[in-house]
């Protein structure tokens, strides 16, 4: 799986990051950081609330 962000969408809200925090960070600077774009399959159900969660469906998966 790769972890892909639209970061002209993207509004560094960090919901992605309560969600999936070993694979996105908000950081100081309020941009979004993806930690890990190839996350292994164990955090697919972290990654897929991500993905649900981002109110401007700026994250996606492909496989």
């Amino acid at each position: 799986m790769r972890v892909v962000v639209d970061y002209d969408l993207c509004e560094s809200n960090a919901l992605c990051m309560q969600a999936a925090p070993e694979v996105f960070e908000v950081r100081d600077d309020d941009f979004l950081y993806v930690l890990d774009e190839n996350p292994p399959e164990a955090l697919r159900d972290k990654v897929e609330l991500a993905v649900q969660r981002c109110p401007k469906q700026a994250i996606r998966i492909e496989d």
